[in-house]
């Protein structure tokens, strides 16, 4: 039996292991309030900003999934949370003696600087220069240059159930300009696990990885579009008076390399991923 150790077991970690043990895997969620994690996961309470290693940290540890989530954009949270954090993580493993198989480190196309709507891969530069991003690319080079065969898996705008954001901007009566276009890219969460677990699986089964893959859906799309349709969902309509929305940057986010791996989304646009929360 593999043995998957989630650190930072939040929402998206949480519907990975829910998988993994569907798989059969036995799968420790590690969090600083590990009472909210389904039944079947093994806790292990720990602070990724502490350096104290947990004390029942378990014996075998198979892959590795770092998956924590900040909760706001904060530059010093980011390195301590992402870049420190995973330090640890890799040194309570050494201090065990253990060396896993693979680990994945999920990232954020938030690296990426590009705004004028271009598209973008895994090959493309990613120079955005904010503190945040910084951290993430930080984050990534200690994954990659861990000693562990790694993947970073850099995620666009997650969405998905309690994720309604942009639902409720809307049902206020955001404003959206339709020119010049702002390209979005988005990922519903069970999509984000669905690709985690799909990478785990080729790990297990020796499949060569490639070190990087974005994890968004089929269809970059305008924001404008997007909040258009789902204003007539919702039976409302776009504010031209109303507050902005407040994001920066437009680029085509790709999931080709994620494709061709074997890997397919449930919801391959913000149309079928929207439908299904509108429906719930």
């Amino acid at each position: 039996m593999k043995h998957l150790l989630i650190a930072g077991c939040g929402d998206l970690g949480t519907a990975l292991a829910q998988r993994m043990l569907a798989r059969g895997w036995h799968v420790t969620g590690l969090r600083r309030n590990p009472a909210k994690l389904p039944s079947g996961v093994a806790p292990l309470t720990a602070d990724l900003c502490q350096d104290q290693q947990p004390v029942d940290w378990p014996a075998k540890v198979d892959f590795v999934v770092y998956c924590p989530a900040a909760g706001k954009r904060d530059g010093e949270l980011y390195q301590q949370l992402y870049v420190s954090g995973l330090q640890r993580v890799l040194d309570w493993l050494r201090a065990a003696g253990q060396r896993p198989e693979y680990l994945l480190q999920v990232s954020s196309t938030g690296v990426y600087a590009q705004q004028a709507g271009e598209w973008v891969t895994e090959n493309s530069p990613a120079l955005a220069a904010s503190e945040t991003a910084q951290a993430l690319i930080a984050a990534e080079d200690v994954a990659l240059r861990s000693g562990i065969p790694a993947s970073v898996v850099r995620l666009a705008g997650i969405y998905g159930p309690g994720r309604n954001r942009l639902i409720e901007a809307v049902r206020q009566g955001v404003n959206i300009p339709a020119e010049p276009a702002q390209y979005s890219n988005r990922i519903h969460r069970d999509d984000a696990a669905s690709l985690l677990e799909h990478l785990l699986l080729q790990a297990k089964d020796d499949e060569l990885l490639a070190p990087c893959y974005l994890g968004v859906d089929d269809e970059p799309a305008p924001l404008h579009e997007v909040c258009t349709w789902l204003a007539e969902q919702l039976g409302t309509q776009l504010d031209p008076q109303g507050k902005p929305l407040g994001r920066a940057g437009s680029k085509r986010c790709s999931n080709e390399l994620a494709r061709d791996s074997g890997w397919e989304p449930e919801y391959p646009s913000y149309r079928e991923g929207y439908a299904a929360l509108l429906g719930a």
